[in-house]
């Protein structure tokens, strides 16, 4: 029996003696099945052939991945370091005994928070490693692949718009992406949000909304700016993102608001020559 991982995506599934037919999260618009057809792999088959580039964001934030060389979406996930525990937010599909003890550097981890499916990854592998919930919008329940015993110990599930974590550090249910995508928001300071691909980092240094990323299927109007209008009410200068270029480092709520003008604008025919109302 193997925990068959999908090596588009990089999600893991529920064991079994035979890879499953399809990849049902692949199988969505959001996704997409690879032209070389659905292909599979295990952990340890991964292990030995990638690792994983860790390096320092920020004072309190660590970045575990991406993966080398680059393995399904090549997302990061993020460490937040904080005096009552630290968080993995978002994750990866790899995870190693040099991973593991590179994080062990950084004092472990408390909790692993996700922001939506196609981040799922080797998430029950990790909350094994590390003793740790999992922490999961109830809206996207369904697209959770394993779904053992092991997942029921380590998964919860939450509800609502939005959860603390810790002082001054709480997750945010944004929408669009999927029914339950979020981020995370820190006010300490100056604050930051990691966002994973609920907000996308843009190499312009603004940031986008999308229904699909693949696939180019953007949000309606009215949702990029219901999720602008949500992330107005927030504290923060900080921005990052899935990958390790998807960093805004200052005026990152003025970025989204200016952003989402900017989207709506293109999608109500209104934005010509780089100007937009």
């Amino acid at each position: 029996m193997q925990h068959w991982i999908c090596e588009t995506c990089g999600v893991q599934y529920d064991a079994s003696t035979k890879p499953p037919a399809s990849c049902l999260i692949c199988q969505d618009d959001r996704q997409y099945v690879a032209s070389s057809g659905q292909k599979w792999t295990t952990l340890r088959e991964m292990q030995g052939m990638f690792c994983n580039k860790t390096f320092q964001v920020a004072n309190q934030v660590v970045s575990i991945g991406p993966t080398q060389p680059k393995f399904a979406i090549g997302q990061r996930a993020l460490l937040i370091k904080t005096p009552q525990g630290n968080i993995l937010w978002d994750c990866i599909t790899m995870l190693d005994d040099a991973t593991k003890a590179e994080i062990d550097k950084h004092g472990g981890i408390s909790m692993i928070a996700i922001s939506h499916p196609h981040f799922y990854d080797t998430m029950v592998a990790w909350a094994e490693a590390f003793k740790c919930k999992v922490l999961i919008h109830q809206a996207d329940a369904k697209w959770v692949m394993q779904t053992d015993s092991t997942a029921k110990e380590f998964l919860e599930f939450w509800s609502g718009n939005y959860k603390q974590l810790y002082d001054s550090i709480g997750l945010v249910r944004l929408g669009g992406h999927f029914a339950g995508s979020c981020i995370l928001h820190s006010s300490a300071g100056k604050g930051f949000i990691c966002t994973g691909d609920t907000i996308q980092v843009t190499p312009d240094k603004m940031v986008s909304f999308m229904y699909s990323y693949p696939n180019l299927i953007p949000l309606p109007v009215a949702e990029v700016r219901r999720m602008a209008a949500l992330c107005k009410n927030l504290h923060f200068e900080a921005i990052y993102g899935m990958l390790e270029s998807s960093v805004v480092h200052t005026l990152g709520n003025q970025t989204i608001q200016q952003s989402a003008k900017r989207y709506i604008s293109a999608l109500e025919g209104a934005y010509h020559t780089g100007k937009y109302v």
